[in-house]
């Protein structure tokens, strides 16, 4: 199998993750895949999970949204931020979802904002499991 040139992009940080097999990303109309020789394109990402194939091996990250860009030299995930399933800590994110769940019975709060604290919570939860 080929491989392609993985780099991730936070506001804080420029991780070099490698040569890796395969990328799964949550986009905005649904889950994507790239493999090496893909398509030049620049794709949204959505509050989901991100599956990395390299060396056979699966890692998993939780990423509250971004950007994806393809280009023929590497793929760059440009995320507001990410964490790697073994580095969530499942307790805070418990406590997260908690807060997020009674703040819902609040007369007085941003809906919106509160759906995003609630999926995100949902979303480490699922992915410190892997």
């Amino acid at each position: 199998m080929n491989s392609f040139q993985l780099e991730i992009v936070t506001p804080t940080k420029i991780s070099d993750e490698g040569q890796v097999d395969y990328v799964r990303c949550p986009g905005l109309d649904g889950s994507f895949g790239i493999m090496s020789n893909h398509r030049e394109a620049i794709f949204a990402l959505d509050v989901g999970e991100i599956k990395v194939t390299q060396n056979g091996k699966d890692h998993y990250l939780a990423t509250s949204g971004g950007f994806a860009e393809v280009t023929k030299e590497k793929v760059e995930l440009l995320l507001e931020t990410y964490e790697r399933a073994d580095e969530i800590d499942a307790a805070r994110a418990e406590e997260a979802l908690k807060r997020a769940q009674e703040r819902k019975t609040a007369k007085e709060i941003d809906t919106a904002r509160n759906d995003i604290s609630l999926l995100r919570a949902i979303n480490r939860l699922n992915v410190s499991e892997r």
